[in-house]
């Protein structure tokens, strides 16, 4: 073909395309101002004169509501400290019974008044109580699990933890099922909540920390609040969810015989949806416990402080042998809250019956209770299992570590290097070189051109509040770790996912896999890739793969399998291949859910390059880590928030790609 053939082909394709003509201009304009780039330094870094001074407002405000604000009978600080009293009040109370035993005095002073509910005790209990929501495996399951806790020398600090989440946790779901439901009776405060609902889900915990920290002070209970606060907005999204997918017919019923407002969000409305509703319960559950190590850091103490001081001292087997502990943890309470969401109602007897046939587990629970506490006055190791009897696995952690970065250390550092020189800096440095006017830019016409205009001035906006508020560069560090991060995880987790779909077996040990690498502590993935490869960029985005890869395996697996048999069989019928019927069937079909994991991927990097901040990065984690430690609340906000806007970018124009194509596919 002639040049001036070609040259008469291209203006009409773009003419047809017009989305095809704007992103040229933007790619033409971002070389104009990368070979200008000494003329306009403003398209390269904002003026620090124009930048806006939101974190020094946001502190100011906060050391006026502390120090200022005075409503005459009581300030704004003793307000908050009654609040943190009236949590701390039942929390103290099942400390007293799973962890100190109702304590005298205080500090070495304190003397035992009454004994704890000993280990023997509440693994019972805990043991009938699954044996009465499911069966005796899930039983031996429960058992298990907290007998681990007693021979690992952890059951201490799991009392301790679960004394937290044991208060934590009901209080998240009732708070979150009270806004869920003032969301599915007013519209208005529905659409006020959802925005508030994807900030605090998106902007890293450690952001509140520090105002939580002000206002409640260092112990526990500010601990629990952030906890609440944390695992709180499942709750109301899966309210809201489950309020919505009531049939109309039955609601309809309950107003026909007669029920107010009230009786029918009672009688009808919950009552529907209580298998949904669990399902919130059971994701306020694994949150808190996902919460804890964080939480130690001012003041919740506990498996989480377990975990936060061997990383500090990089004893991998103490932290890792903690973490196990919290898993374990979280296991048991999952599989417990899941049985009991799916446990059908016993139907009543009729007539009278004794109370041991009305209530035997709850009788055994109680005789046992009372003779462990008799028979351990004499028999000290039924409340308190003997030190001397403990296993720890910690030494041969750190052997294995000592022995591979004895024997492997060249290896290991090549491998690093190679990455690090070859992929990640270059990449890093490309993004930084970029104006921000550019990136802006396409932002912007990418939200456009998948949503609409409404979501392309939503991502522009988003964009540019990070370069107004002077983290420009953050941003961009953030951005380069994350996405290599997500690029690798989906290279590992995609062909995982595929292969899960196609062998039954395989997708058997995966989910179990994936189930297991969900519950384990983030933390925990810091220590063994700190040891292997010390503090710095390529450990912290081993860690950040680790950590979010099991979304992408899971999506992947399931948009596989939820393509309807009579497609696949069709394709076969058709010739095709197994290979031509993945990739020319099964992949194009299963994109939307693909992109959704990605989407999901990209929210746990960016959570947990938050926590990496501990092991050298320099990113927007990096920015809130700092304000935590100095307790500079506007600075920990304001970075935590524009960690929160590329969450929220990533989101909607994933969101929106998948949304379409669904549509294009006819799965809508």
């Amino acid at each position: 073909m002639s040049s001036a053939a070609l040259l008469e082909i291209i203006p009409l394709r773009l003419r047809s395309n017009p989305w095809i003509s704007l992103w040229l201009a933007v790619f033409a304009g971002t070389i104009i101002l990368m070979l200008a780039k000494e003329a306009v330094p403003l398209a390269f870094k904002y003026p620090s004169a124009w930048k806006l001074p939101l974190d020094v407002w946001i502190s100011s405000f906060m050391k006026w509501l502390i120090n200022d604000l005075d409503f005459g009978l009581f300030t704004f600080k003793e307000f908050t400290r009654a609040m943190a009293w009236l949590v701390e009040q039942p929390y103290l109370l099942v400390k007293s019974l799973l962890s100190t035993g109702f304590l005298k005095g205080t500090g070495s002073y304190a003397v035992q008044v009454f004994p704890r509910v000993s280990w023997v005790a509440l693994i019972a209990g805990l043991m009938l109580l699954a044996h009465y929501i499911k069966d005796w495996k899930l039983s031996a399951l429960v058992g298990a699990c907290f007998l681990y806790l007693v021979v690992f020398g952890q059951w201490d600090s799991a009392m301790v933890t679960l004394s937290s989440i044991v208060i934590a946790v009901p209080i998240g779901i009732v708070g979150g099922l009270l806004m869920g439901i003032v969301g599915y009776r007013s519209p208005r405060f529905r659409v006020v909540l959802m925005p508030t609902l994807d900030l605090m889900q998106t902007v890293p915990v450690f952001a509140y920390l520090v105002p939580i920290l002000l206002l409640f002070g260092f112990s526990a209970v500010s601990a629990m609040i952030a906890t609440i606060i944390y695992a709180l907005p499942p709750m109301v999204r899966v309210t809201l969810l489950a309020l919505d997918q009531v049939s109309v017919e039955v609601v309809e019923a309950g107003s026909m015989a007669g029920c107010s407002p009230r009786q029918s969000m009672m009688k009808v409305l919950l009552p529907s949806a209580r298998h949904s509703l669990m399902v919130g319960v059971n994701q306020v559950v694994m949150l808190s416990l996902n919460m804890v190590i964080i939480a130690s850091m001012i003041g919740a103490g506990g498996l989480g402080h377990d975990v936060l001081s061997a990383l500090r001292r990089l004893k991998i087997g103490e932290g890792i042998e903690a973490g196990v502990a919290i898993t374990l943890l979280a296991i048991a309470l999952d599989r417990l809250s899941q049985a009991y969401a799916n446990r059908s109602e016993p139907l009543h007897a009729v007539g009278q019956q004794s109370i041991w046939a009305r209530h035997p587990y709850s009788l055994t629970f109680a005789g046992i209770v009372g003779l462990t506490w008799f028979l351990g006055i004499y028999f000290p190791v039924l409340d308190t299992y003997p030190e001397s009897w403990q296993i720890t696995t910690g030494s041969f952690w750190d052997d294995l570590v000592r022995y591979i970065n004895i024997n492997y250390f060249d290896v290991l550092e090549g491998f690093k290097n190679f990455l690090l020189l070859n992929i990640m800096i270059p990449f890093k440095r490309f993004l930084l070189a970029l104006p921000w006017i550019s990136v802006v830019a396409v932002v912007g016409l990418g939200g456009w051109q998948l949503g609409g205009k409404r979501l392309g001035l939503l991502t522009a906006s988003l964009a540019t509040f990070m370069a107004v508020v002077g983290l420009w560069a953050k941003a961009m560090v953030t951005l380069y770790l994350c996405g290599m991060a997500v690029i690798i995880a989906c290279l590992i987790g995609i062909p995982i996912g595929i292969l899960a779909a196609r062998h039954d077996r395989f997708h058997g040990f995966v989910s179990v896999a994936i189930d297991t690498l969900q519950t384990l502590p983030s933390f925990v993935y810091l220590m063994p890739v700190v040891m292997l490869f010390r503090v710095g960029d390529f450990a912290a985005m081993l860690a950040v793969i680790a950590y979010a890869v099991t979304p992408i395996i899971r999506y992947t697996d399931h948009g596989i399998r939820q393509i309807a048999p009579h497609l696949i069989e069709a394709s076969q019928q058709a010739g095709c291949t197994r290979n031509q019927v993945l990739t020319k069937v099964q992949l194009p079909l299963a994109l939307p859910h693909i992109m959704l994991g990605i989407n999901q991927t990209i929210m746990m990097a960016l959570s947990m390059l938050v926590i990496t901040a501990l092991v050298g990065t320099r990113e927007l984690g990096q920015e809130v880590y700092i304000a935590l430690t100095k307790a500079d609340t506007g600075r920990g906000i304001v970075a935590g928030v524009c960690v929160a806007f590329i969450a929220i970018i990533a989101d909607r124009m994933i969101n929106a790609w998948a949304s379409r194509r669904k549509r294009e596919l006819g799965l809508d």
